[in-house]
């Protein structure tokens, strides 16, 4: 069956609208393609901003904390520096006031070792005069005699010398912390204990003259520790406030 020349224009015409109509209908999807890929960049841009701005938030919150802290830090070492200053100042005369201290303490002790003992403390007066030698040497010389000192507080200890009060005298000693000073004659017959009231010395006979020879070989390590019932050197108050005299341990005090 043969077509008009109307029917074919009609055909044609309806061809060319749905190629247009497809033309631009892929011409505005791209657009749409387009617009959703530019909205997409916009909201990638915002979050990746979103997120710089609350790191950097965040790091200027931790700056904040750094520089408070280190603030206080400057702040703290420059007290420390106003204060070591003033120490400075101060360290030469309480020095002296510790060395003074130290020599009134061995005077009032018991007198064992006691030349000794007041030599290092003249050796310390000399110290503290000498311009070439550091502050910080001298307190380390000074806190050293301190700490002798307070070690003969917990110790026992035994040597030979002369006996105090009478010098032509050899005798070995014996001495229990700060509370027991004794002596024993080198053949063990006689011995005493110092008296800090009387400031002399007590003979000791019988059971208490064992108790000192035995403490003499405990000292030196010829016989086990064991306690020893002597009487001491000092007067020590009971916890309920009455004196007494109380017997010398072996063990540190």
């Amino acid at each position: 069956m043969g077509v008009s020349a109307t029917g074919w224009a009609q055909q044609t015409s309806l061809r060319d609208a749905t190629a247009q109509a497809q033309q631009e209908q892929a011409a505005l999807q791209e657009k749409i393609d387009a617009a959703d890929d530019a909205t997409r960049e916009l909201l990638t841009r915002l979050r990746d901003a979103s997120r710089e701005a609350a790191r950097l938030e965040r790091y200027n919150d931790e700056l904040a904390r750094r520089n408070k802290a280190q603030q206080a830090l400057i702040e703290k070492r420059r007290a420390a520096i106003e204060q070591l200053s003033v120490t400075r100042e101060a360290l030469p005369g309480q020095l002296r006031d510790m060395v003074s201290q130290l020599r009134t303490l061995i005077k009032a002790d018991l007198p064992f070792l006691r030349e000794e003992r007041l030599a290092r403390v003249d050796s310390l007066d000399a110290m503290l005069d000498d311009s070439e030698m550091s502050a910080a040497d001298k307190l380390d010389r000074v806190l050293s005699a301190w700490r002798t000192e307070l070690d003969y507080g917990r110790e026992m200890d035994t040597w030979q010398g002369r006996l105090v009060g009478d010098d032509a005298r050899q005798v070995d000693y014996l001495r229990v912390g700060r509370i027991g000073f004794y002596y024993v004659t080198p053949n063990g017959r006689e011995g005493g204990v110092w008296r800090a009231e009387t400031q002399k010395w007590q003979p000791l006979e019988g059971d208490a003259l064992d108790e000192l020879r035995k403490g003499m070989r405990i000292a030196r390590d010829q016989r086990a520790p064991a306690l020893l019932d002597l009487p001491v050197s000092v007067t020590v108050e009971t916890p309920a406030g009455d004196d007494t005299n109380a017997s010398a341990e072996d063990k540190e005090s």
